[in-house]
């Protein structure tokens, strides 16, 4: 017989019983165990930040190359024309930037001009700028005494006949840019044309080739471009007809413009061809050329060295010292004297075949043309000759 009691047996099964109800209660679950933190690995972390911070010194240097012209499409320094129009926004500037080689990143280019306040500084033109040009220099390299892209327009005519001087004088009056600016530019601007001499810095460089028109301009204009309008018009104008004529005749280009300057200040508008056939007549013709010996004797060319003349020309006005002086030099000055228009260009290409040497202005308000110097002497002294 055991030495256990009936009361210990029930005491331990009812302990076992509410251990078993107390799990039932707890619907069975363990007690929940902490989880383990996993540990990175350092050379990995290591390694992705050297790897991004790689990507960021890249892509910062591209950035900076572009923004400091460190390296650009183009490899050498090469000029390059942009337009801004009215019309145009930092946004349409930088794709012109772009396509012309002068950036690369043309959102970073307008970043930077957001940031600086570029679109202040930017004004309506033509600008000549250059693949070295960071973007600070590409931006001062397209500002304009305008300095918007809103600018105000001016329409002006010049007309034939006019001089270098008088075509400054003209613009400057109208607002296209100060006289100062625009004489500066005639003597120092470097045109891009075979006909002007840029190792000079006098304006009969450009005499002849300020194309007479009528041209629309922004107030303030960029006074090189301005001028350089007038050129490309002249060139646009030699179109290849005549310019065919012009390699066809014994003169130079500049001659040929030459003798039409001096037509256009003799013409009374309808003898252009007449007074070109006199010219040549002078410059080409046998023996003394009746009695002209070759000299051109116009007026208008001895004015244009005394440009501060006023009066009647004078006796001692013909004693000028000057190339200009057609009394004294014979042959052609040695520039253009104004700026002619078609009709007299035309006439220097296509002079009447005539034996003039002579003509004088009469009371009607045209030329008489004559063949000697008797015949000549004859009118002036008539009541017909109009002084």
């Amino acid at each position: 017989m055991s030495d256990y009691k009936n009361g210990d047996t029930a005491s331990w099964d009812s302990a076992q019983v509410r251990r078993s109800q107390a799990g039932q209660s707890g619907g069975g679950r363990r007690p929940p165990q902490q989880r383990r933190r996993r540990r990175i690995n350092p050379i990995l972390y290591i390694l992705c930040v050297l790897v991004v911070s790689a990507i960021l010194a890249g892509v910062g240097w591209l950035l900076a190359s572009d923004l400091f012209a460190f390296s650009r499409e183009i490899p050498s320094t090469q000029d390059i024309t942009i337009e801004v129009t009215a019309e145009d926004d930092m946004g349409s500037i930088a794709d012109k930037l772009q396509n012309a080689g002068l950036i690369k990143y043309k959102w970073f280019f307008r970043l930077f001009a957001a940031v600086t306040g570029a679109s202040d500084d930017v004004g309506i033109g033509t600008y000549t700028l250059n693949t070295d040009m960071d973007y600070h220099a590409l931006i001062a390299g397209m500002h304009s005494s305008s300095g918007n892209l809103s600018a105000e327009t001016v329409t002006v005519t010049i007309p034939e006949g006019y001089t270098v001087r008088q075509t400054i004088a003209l613009l400057a009056e109208k607002g296209v840019n100060t006289e100062e600016a625009l004489t500066e530019a005639a003597q120092t601007g470097d045109f891009d044309y075979d006909f002007i001499d840029n190792d000079s810095e006098d304006l009969s460089r450009l005499e002849g080739f300020l194309f007479p028109d009528t041209y629309e301009f922004y107030v303030g204009h960029n006074p090189e471009d301005a001028l350089d309008r007038l050129l490309r018009n002249f060139v646009s104008r030699m179109d290849e007809d005549r310019m065919a004529q012009v390699e066809a005749s014994d003169y130079s280009l500049r001659e040929i413009i030459t003798i039409a300057s001096l037509i256009e200040e003799e013409t009374d508008g309808t003898d252009q061809a007449n007074i070109a056939s006199v010219i040549y007549n002078r410059l080409e013709g046998p023996g003394d050329k009746q009695g002209t010996y070759g000299l051109l004797q116009i007026d208008a060319s001895l004015l244009y060295a005394l440009p501060d003349h006023t009066g009647p020309i004078t006796s001692a006005d013909m004693q000028t010292d000057s190339p200009y002086n057609l009394y004294q030099h014979a042959g052609l000055p040695p520039t253009p004297i104004s700026n002619p228009g078609l009709a007299s260009i035309d006439a220097a290409l296509n002079p009447n075949s005539t034996n003039y040497y002579y003509y004088a202005l009469g009371t009607d308000g045209k030329h008489h043309f004559s063949t000697t110097l008797a015949e000549h002497n004859a009118f002036v002294n008539s009541s017909s000759y109009g002084g």
